[in-house]
């Protein structure tokens, strides 16, 4: 089986798409020594800049292996809006065909209208559709109804949990049969066992010594005023315990994405209950996750929800909201409320931090829902879609 994915967000993987793309090539290589993975690669070539994967490559159609299985086929592109629907309506299902590919992948939202090779197509999230506030500008609008259109032309589409994939049914009116739901994983790196380094990374990262977590993002959605409103109530309660804000903060302060410092400030949380920490390297994630007696992640809509499955992974609970796919991931390892409900999202905090017993059964329930979640079965059932949709184009 010879698989063309394409590989627009793989040299970015610090995204959600592009970690998608990585890990997944990744794993079903591993799982399957028979398939072949050929990863077209948008660059824009410059003088200093080589095409991805060999910096001795030449040729626009030269590829070259970085396994055994997997090979990267880089491609001239302009990194334009106008490019990259070029590139993902034109270019990859000709460059499919041109390396003989059996079946194409495109692992986010933009299959193409017309491809001679049988296509699947993984769709994470409905956000644009569903979310007034993400439906951007005309174009975005335009891009938006686009790929929601093309997402009828493919043979199958993939999605990462039961309650997007119901979203996609209804909004995009794809067959039940056409849609497959299969669980993301996180990195193995995670894991709940404590390393000796852990308490210096948390001293250099400036982290209170009992604290609650949040780690996501800052846009709307998230519900970042919730966060402070309820984290207000456990300060009122123990203010010993700090809140711990991680992630990368809005450069200017919007209603799209609401600076969480003057939420704090507004919440009436004084100077010193939150320490916000900014962006967090992977490799100081464990240690912040194990080191926190919750993570709070209020979050109104995710396709998946990578922070509550990383959080569990290191047996942490969850404190958030029972929506969307939430509670797929966090099964009982946590304590689910309805979206902005502060006062409810306070009880669970306090109950949590206050119950040194029920604290302790979450966090077993998190090792072992945790267990559920793994690449090679993210590769396994992708795999079965790949081979179901090859059936289906005999």
């Amino acid at each position: 089986m010879h698989i063309a994915v394409n590989g627009w967000f793989w040299d970015a993987p610090t995204t959600g798409s592009g970690q998608y793309t990585r890990r997944l090539v990744e794993a079903v290589a591993s799982l399957e020594p028979s398939v072949v993975l050929t990863v077209l690669i948008p660059f824009t070539p410059t003088a200093d800049r080589a095409p991805p994967g060999d910096s001795a490559l030449s040729g626009d159609n030269a590829s070259v292996s970085v396994s055994p299985q997997v090979k990267l086929h880089p491609h001239p592109v302009r990194r334009t809006k106008a490019g990259k629907v070029w590139w993902e309506q034109v270019t990859v299902p000709r460059l499919a065909r041109q390396v003989a590919a059996d079946l194409l992948h495109v692992p986010y939202w933009a299959s193409p209208a017309q491809s001679r090779v049988p296509t699947v197509v993984t769709i994470h999230d409905l956000i644009p559709r569903l979310l007034p506030a993400y439906r951007g500008s005309t174009s975005v609008r335009l891009y938006t109804a686009m790929v929601s259109a093309t997402a009828q032309r493919a043979r199958l589409a993939i999605t990462d949990s039961a309650a997007s994939r119901r979203d996609i049914i209804d909004q995009l009116h794809l067959p039940p049969e056409g849609v497959r739901a299969i669980p993301l994983a996180v990195d193995e790196t995670l894991s709940p066992t404590p390393k000796a380094d852990d308490q210096a990374i948390r001293n250099r990262l400036g982290c209170p010594d009992d604290y609650v977590v949040y780690l996501g993002g800052f846009d709307v959605r998230k519900d970042l005023r919730s966060v402070m409103g309820a984290f207000a109530y456990v300060h009122a309660w123990q203010d010993e315990i700090g809140l711990v804000v991680a992630g990368r903060l809005p450069t200017t302060d919007t209603a799209f994405a609401p600076d969480p410092r003057r939420l704090a400030r507004e919440a009436g949380l004084p100077e010193g209950a939150v320490t916000f920490l900014g962006f967090v390297d992977e490799e100081d994630k464990p240690a912040l996750l194990r080191g926190a007696q919750a993570l709070v992640f209020p979050s109104i809509y995710e396709g998946f929800g990578y922070p509550p499955l990383e959080a569990i992974t290191c047996g942490t609970p969850v404190v958030g909201c029972n929506s969307s796919s939430i509670p797929e991931v966090v099964g009982d390892a946590g304590l689910l409320v309805a979206p902005g409900d502060v006062e409810g999202m306070a009880g669970a905090l306090i109950q949590l931090l206050g119950d040194d017993g029920f604290h302790e059964r979450l966090s077993g329930n998190a090792m072992t829902q945790a267990r559920r979640f793994s690449w090679q079965a993210t590769a396994k059932g992708t795999l079965d879609t790949y081979s179901e949709c090859l059936s289906n184009a005999k």
